[in-house]
């Protein structure tokens, strides 16, 4: 293949299932000297991941608008261990909520699945927590740069990830989180494992476009069902009506990953041009 500063947009798009946006924006971006300046300073900091690169998520690359760059900080052979489980929920749990957040994560860690959620306030950071307490591994994906951690609360969260897990971003270090940022992160969650647990949310919560990622992709969305007192149950209990499966302890997420979530082993070898090219 030609050396890639060497290829027309078309022709990127033509090689890497790129949509004619993107490749253009990377076109540009290749030839540009501030971002080239900036790139020299952040990679004695970070480690920045191109689609290109074979440290990249092999998930990742087979969903639709994969990021073409993305920033890390820490163990970044996480993103090749399997097997991994997205985790989700509301920023506001029950206490019935974060009960069954452990019951449903602790086994899960032990066995040493590795979990992904956005280091947002509530199950997200629960499950983050959860998995450093007890020696497990995870991945937390941002909506903003990492100079701009938010909730501000979390830093130290960040600081424990950076050392013990793994921290991801597609937005400059120095970028702020925008609003616009995170269901555009939710996509990377989900991407990132063979399917993605439901522990609380509204009806209408931010969270159900995680689980619309999710199927989008291809992939397994888990629901844990609850008290129907209690509002945080709402949307997954509307969420299994139309199709999640139900779970009720780890035992069912292990026997499906068992029963489906080797074959996604196989994209690894797979044309993402082919996989999409209806799209």
């Amino acid at each position: 293949m030609n050396n890639i500063y060497h290829l027309s947009p078309a022709a990127l798009a033509q090689h890497y299932a790129l949509t004619p946006k993107a490749s253009n924006y990377f076109y540009n971006d290749l030839r540009s000297n501030s971002i080239f300046n900036q790139l020299t300073v952040y990679l004695k900091e970070y480690n920045i991941l191109t689609i290109f690169d074979k440290v990249y998520p092999p998930l990742l690359k087979h969903i639709p608008d994969a990021p073409l760059v993305l920033y890390a900080v820490g163990d970044v052979t996480l993103l090749h261990q399997t097997p991994s489980l997205s985790v989700v929920g509301t920023r506001h749990p029950s206490i019935e909520g974060k009960n069954k957040t452990k019951w449903m994560l602790e086994e899960l860690i032990e066995l040493g699945w590795i979990i992904i959620s956005g280091m947002a306030a509530g199950i997200d950071s629960h499950a983050h927590y959860l998995s450093l307490n007890n020696n497990g591994k995870t991945i937390a994906v941002l909506g903003g740069g990492f100079k701009h951690i938010y909730p501000r609360h979390n830093i130290p969260l960040f600081n424990d990830i950076t050392k013990r897990g793994l921290v991801l971003s597609e937005y400059p270090p120095h970028l702020p989180p925008q609003r616009y940022h995170f269901p555009e992160r939710n996509r990377i969650i989900s991407g990132l494992s063979f399917g993605t647990l439901v522990i609380e949310a509204k009806e209408r919560s931010g969270t159900l476009i995680t689980v619309d990622q999710a199927l989008e992709q291809g992939r397994e969305v888990f629901a844990v069902p609850g008290s129907p007192f209690i509002p945080q149950t709402e949307g997954c209990h509307k969420m299994i009506q139309e199709g999640a499966m139900l779970v009720k302890s780890p035992q069912d997420i292990i026997e499906e990953w068992y029963e489906h979530g080797h074959n996604l082993s196989n994209l690894q070898s797979t044309n993402p041009q082919s996989k999409f090219s209806h799209l």
